[in-house]
């Protein structure tokens, strides 16, 4: 009898955790595998670009729009709902740690439907952050854990999970790195945009903390001119970060800076090229700590905490918190420790969820 896995996304980052389970779901007879998109980042260039890329098609999309975090929330669990109705899976699985997942989570707890958390145990101990909050209330009401590095399972069995219900498989982001390798490389972005490898610094920066108030926008400034004097700075910035600039009079200081290239929101095809060859990468980002860890390429993350963990102890991320000087300091020194890949980086952990599944369900 064929058996159902419902798959729940809402994010770009979502999006990139999943990209190999259609593929491989076809070696295992009497698993079938639907995806459903709540839309809760859905925008054409950020987006369906992903999509199009990857040639992944969801089968449900539901297009949720919301007036408020809560609103929103409300309304993918009732559309979740429907389609679980529709569906009936034999096991639901939420991916991550965003609104999505935790809306996922609840229907599936509701219903009855087992339920499987992908790259679950992940803990920043921060729980001003709303993806903390997300992950422990997903956790807490999971019948299996999907576990990315040894810091989820360490977690887990701390918050008393029994160790039959962990899993540790390995990272499914990496499994798309891998998967897409010829196309990552294959792309043109570094002479559409003039750059050469190792000769320029990628800069990510949108966390909330950091972007959206005066005092992290100057520092953001004032660590970018610094450091584009020593190697040509790459910026992908978010239409909302500019927004910010101009909201509190700091686009002309932010515009006047030399030796930088502002992007528009970049395809993954693009943005992977970009990290594999950078000299280093700068982010407030969680998956970026992850990607530039398998590629062994340095990375300063710029954050109190990291729920990641793996990254930094034998990976190439550096945590630190926002001091400008210190960071310039390290950018313009460049003396950047060699990292290890972690166990099970090795793109196959999508096929090892599925044969874990194969037998539980």
């Amino acid at each position: 009898m064929m058996r159902k896995i419902l798959i729940i996304i809402g994010t770009r980052p979502n999006f990139i955790k999943v990209t190999q389970f259609k593929n491989e779901v076809k070696n295992f007879k009497n698993l079938e595998v639907i995806i459903a998109h709540t839309g809760q980042h859905y925008d054409k260039n950020m987006s369906q670009v992903f999509f199009d890329q990857f040639n992944l098609r969801p089968d449900y999309f539901m297009n949720v729009k919301g007036t408020s975090v809560s609103n929103q929330i409300g309304q993918i669990i009732i559309e979740i709902d429907k389609i679980s109705e529709q569906v009936k899976p034999d096991m639901l699985i939420s991916v991550g740690d965003v609104n999505s997942t935790l809306c996922a989570s609840i229907v599936a707890n509701k219903r009855g439907i087992k339920l499987g958390h992908l790259e679950s145990g992940l803990r920043s101990e921060d729980r001003s952050m709303p993806e903390e909050i997300n992950r422990i209330l997903t956790d807490e009401i999971s019948d299996h854990f999907f576990v990315t590095e040894q810091s989820g399972l360490d977690n887990l069995l701390k918050e008393g999970k029994e160790r039959s219900q962990i899993h540790f498989v390995g990272n499914t982001m990496i499994d798309t790195m891998v998967a897409f390798e010829k196309q990552i490389e294959n792309s043109d972005i570094k002479s559409k945009i003039a750059v050469e490898n190792g000769e320029y610094i990628l800069f990510t920066m949108h966390r909330p903390s950091n972007v959206d108030n005066k005092e992290g926008l100057i520092k953001t400034i004032d660590l970018l001119n610094r450091i584009s004097k020593r190697k040509k700075v790459v910026f992908p910035i978010h239409p909302r970060t500019i927004q910010k600039l101009k909201h509190f009079g700091l686009f002309g200081d932010f515009d006047s800076i030399k030796n930088i290239v502002c992007l528009e929101p970049l395809d993954y095809f693009a943005f992977q090229n970009l990290i594999s060859h950078a000299y280093v990468v700068v982010t407030d980002s969680g998956g970026i700590q992850e990607e530039t860890t398998f590629k062994q390429v340095p990375c300063i993350t710029i954050r109190n905490n990291t729920e990641r963990p793996v990254t930094t102890e034998i990976g190439t991320n550096y945590l630190v918190e926002f001091n400008v000087d210190d960071i310039a300091k390290m950018i313009i020194n460049g003396d950047f420790k060699n990292g290890l890949v972690p166990e099970l980086w090795d793109g196959k952990s999508t096929q090892r969820i599925l044969s874990v599944i194969n037998n539980l369900i």
